[in-house]
């Protein structure tokens, strides 16, 4: 069984950013204002179904502040784990490249010309990428090492429409092939145990994403949180929901099946405590770790002996 130097069965973040910057670094979460094309009627109101009040940027320095301020308090909240003194900031609540170029762009570079700050990951949506908000994302990735962070969940249309996505894979697809000719990382959101979606569907979507050229992964479970158009949709009509052996087991083969060199930035969430209505088992995140480890032990599974490259 292959073990990374952090001893766990997969490339981490934890030992990609320590194989990039030589330490430990932290992300630090911000808000910067920004909305999204199905919350504003663009594509719909509200956002998609799953997403919360605070598109999923619950834990997010926001407010009437300053970068700098934003940057303060979001340290402040990591501190107490954090002795490197580099941060690197997470642009997630909500799409963060969703607004006028010239006006966004000046708040990357604020956040990046701060010294504590390392690199930058933004979190935002495939059609909210256009072809000038990109040239400029390149250039800003040669200050300093910058991420951009997509949410797919899927790659199944029927599910897309059900969560109210908005935009077809053609446009994943498209916004993938642009942002790698500046040569930045890609990282995809996936949701495991969508609405309807079964074992072979998520896989699918894991095979999918194994041969695509992106950077990095994120796994997180389907939540329902008080705060989303969800909720109504679960409390009208409720519908069955991963337990935490059978979310462990669809993870850590969806592991097995990605290429050794691809990072596994999350494989499981963070919903607010306060707004989470179900699954509860998801809200012991260290015990959802250690249950994925220890079954990817017993089992021998680890990143990769599964993944089968592209037929050439």
């Amino acid at each position: 069984m292959k073990i990374w130097p952090d001893q766990k069965p997969y490339y981490s973040a934890n030992q990609y950013f320590r194989d990039i910057f030589g330490e430990k670094v932290y992300k630090i979460s911000l808000d910067i204002g920004c909305t999204c094309p199905t919350r504003d009627g663009t594509k719909g109101i509200g956002g998609c179904t799953f997403c919360s009040g605070r598109g999923s940027g619950d834990f997010a320095a926001a407010g009437d502040m300053s970068i700098r301020e934003k940057i303060d308090r979001a340290i402040r909240l990591v501190a107490p784990k954090c002795n490197s003194g580099r941060y690197i900031a997470y642009l997630q609540s909500f799409s963060n490249t969703y607004g006028p170029v010239e006006k966004l762009v000046p708040v990357y570079e604020e956040i990046l010309s701060d010294e504590r700050i390392a690199g930058l990951s933004i979190g935002t949506r495939p059609d909210c990428l256009e072809d000038e908000m990109i040239k400029e994302l390149g250039r800003l990735s040669e200050i300093k090492p910058l991420w951009i962070e997509l949410g797919l969940q899927t790659i199944h249309q029927k599910t897309a429409d059900l969560f109210h996505r908005g935009y077809d894979l053609p446009v994943y697809e498209d916004a993938v092939k642009r942002l790698s000719r500046v040569r930045i990382p890609i990282i995809v959101h996936l949701i495991v145990g969508l609405m309807s979606e079964t074992y072979d569907d998520f896989m699918a979507t894991v095979d999918y994403i194994a041969n695509q050229p992106v950077s990095g992964i994120k796994l997180s479970m389907l939540h329902i949180l008080k705060d989303s158009l969800l909720y109504e949709e679960y409390i009208q009509k409720p519908f069955p929901l991963l337990d935490e052996e059978t979310y462990i087991k669809w993870v850590a083969e969806a592991i097995t099946r990605l290429p050794r060199n691809m990072v596994v930035h999350r494989v499981t969430g963070d919903g607010n405590r306060r707004n989470l209505v179900a699954p509860q088992w998801s809200a012991n995140k260290r015990h959802v770790l250690n249950g994925l480890h220890r079954y990817m032990a017993e089992h021998g599974m680890y990143q990769g002996c599964n993944y089968k490259p592209p037929c050439t």
